[in-house]
């Protein structure tokens, strides 16, 4: 039951946040202008279009739910909120889930809300996206957000204050999203021809965005634009068992997160 009061609570405060309505709006006329990108009648598949389209989605997702996610956890210490919750007995668990799943909720709310107003449009104006890539769209953004959440909740956990979790925030955005090909590529031009594929798949085990961009870049039938070095990874999303295998992957990627925010937080919590 102390998730689902902590969840609860982290919805009340979460829509009440100036943050989460500045995001909606700012998302949902991020997600129309996806669609006046877009001038033909319907766009199926991967094409130069559906490219760009998850680029600019890649760029904004990410940043939106690291500094909602981190604030939400640095708020608790500046404002003194988690000194009162430590009386109630309230296990770092039960704490960190329930921000997890409550953060989740507002965030998911947030993209739904766009896509549907997006969604809404494009059936009146006759274009937008077919039905199944709009579909992997939504996957798209929703598995950016419960992975990037996990992240900011790590930052969250680390940052004494709003402006550390600000700075934490944007580097570590940075690093994925703007610095990530060029650092890989820096990397992999050091190491012997045999070592690159085992190198590539380990390190993009590393990047959550990298990770789901895969994922939907491939089962947008866009796999040969990623590189033979990517043959692997094609090979096994393709599969009737590569869905299962992502989410699962995923999910091991966000329990080994929440259990970094939880081992944090209980050492911050047994100092004092």
């Amino acid at each position: 039951m102390n998730i689902l009061h902590i969840s609860l609570r982290e919805l009340r405060v979460g829509f009440r946040n100036p943050w989460a309505y500045s995001f909606m709006g700012l998302f949902t006329v991020f997600s129309l202008s996806l669609l006046v990108m877009n001038t033909q009648s319907y766009t199926t598949g991967y094409s130069s279009t559906t490219s760009s389209m998850l680029n600019l989605i890649l760029y904004l997702i990410p940043l939106m739910t690291l500094l909602l996610g981190s604030f939400s956890l640095t708020s608790e210490k500046e404002e003194g909120s988690w000194q009162l919750l430590s009386t109630y007995p309230v296990s770092t668990l039960s704490f960190i889930a329930g921000k997890y799943v409550g953060l989740s909720a507002v965030l998911l709310t947030i993209i739904s809300f766009g896509y549907g107003v997006t969604g809404m449009a494009g059936a009146i104006a006759g274009s937008g996206l077919e039905p199944g890539t709009f579909g992997l769209f939504i996957v798209f953004s929703a598995g950016l957000v419960l992975l990037f959440l996990a992240v900011a909740l790590c930052i969250g956990t680390l940052a004494r204050n709003r402006w550390q979790a600000l700075t934490f925030a944007v580097a570590v955005w940075f690093f994925a999203i703007i610095g990530w090909p060029t650092l890989l590529i820096a990397m992999l031009s050091l190491m012997p021809y045999l070592w690159i594929k085992p190198l590539l798949t380990a390190l993009t085990m590393f990047n959550p965005a990298e990770l789901v961009r895969l994922f939907v870049v491939i089962k947008l039938g866009g796999g040969a634009a990623l590189g033979p070095e990517y043959y692997d990874w094609i090979r096994w999303m393709q599969q009737p068992s590569g869905t299962w295998a992502f989410a699962a992957l995923s999910i091991v990627w966000i329990g080994a997160a929440a259990w970094f925010a939880c081992w944090i937080w209980e050492r911050g919590r047994a100092r004092g």
